[in-house]
């Protein structure tokens, strides 16, 4: 599975922003996906995650309730949409393809997307 992300770019604080995440290959229904993220001079963190049909998410308690992850299976894409954004949700947003929903292990990591959230 091949992933690219996009989307990525400078918002203020309190704006949106929608991230794609476009994969090739045949077998990404068969995938859970996630979101990452990684600030400067920090670990790179998990975001959200949903499964393989789309009815299961989760997140990270920084972004609950202003975040939320989707996913298409039809156009091989998911999505990251970010709500009421915050100067902490700048970093380079990553896509996956989970080893198994509920896990942050990574088969797959596409290549990261830039968001600057200004104050």
């Amino acid at each position: 599975v091949q992933l690219q992300a996009s989307g990525g770019g400078l918002v203020q604080a309190g704006g949106s922003l929608r991230l794609s995440c476009a994969a090739s290959g045949r077998t990404f229904s068969s995938y859970a996906m996630g979101w990452f993220r990684q600030a400067p001079g920090k670990a790179r963190e998990f975001v959200a995650g949903i499964n393989w049909s789309g009815a299961s998410t989760n997140y990270a308690d920084s972004v609950k309730g202003r975040f939320t992850i989707s996913r298409d299976n039809a156009k091989h894409t998911v999505y990251l949409r970010l709500n009421s954004t915050k100067p902490e949700d700048t970093a380079v947003y990553y896509c996956a393809a989970l080893g198994t929903y509920g896990s942050s292990a990574v088969d797959y990591w596409g290549q990261g997307t830039q968001v600057t959230v200004s104050s």
